[in-house]
């Protein structure tokens, strides 16, 4: 998985948006809601992202290329150091939850104006 690759499928969620954050971040949101951070600029490419309590636990004792992602690990976000050490199956899941888990604490009101 390359950034471009990782980039167009960010971007293929509805109402999916980017811009830089921190000055070097190339974050993917929904209703301004984070779903996925990357550090294109880094070699190799970090990413962090949000999971479920289960994929959590599973992915940072998976291997020492997952590990929690600082500043945001009690919200069960995970960094993966190496964006190539998932498959594109497994980013397509990974990234669909993080989306669904924002677009979920979205007000009802918001989803409905964004057809969510």
């Amino acid at each position: 998985m390359d950034i471009e690759k990782l980039r167009t499928l960010a971007l293929s969620f509805k109402a999916a948006t980017e811009d830089i954050k921190w000055e070097e971040h190339l974050c993917f949101s929904v209703a301004d809601k984070i779903f996925l951070i990357t550090s294109p600029d880094e070699v190799p490419i970090k990413a962090c992202f949000k999971v479920s309590e289960e994929d959590f636990e599973t992915l940072c004792s998976r291997s020492e290329t997952f590990g929690q992602a600082a500043h945001f690990a009690k919200r069960k976000w995970v960094v993966i150091k190496d964006i190539n050490n998932l498959s594109p199956k497994e980013w397509k899941h990974y990234l669909q939850c993080s989306y669904d888990s924002v677009v979920s604490k979205l007000t009802k009101k918001l989803r409905a104006e964004m057809d969510l």
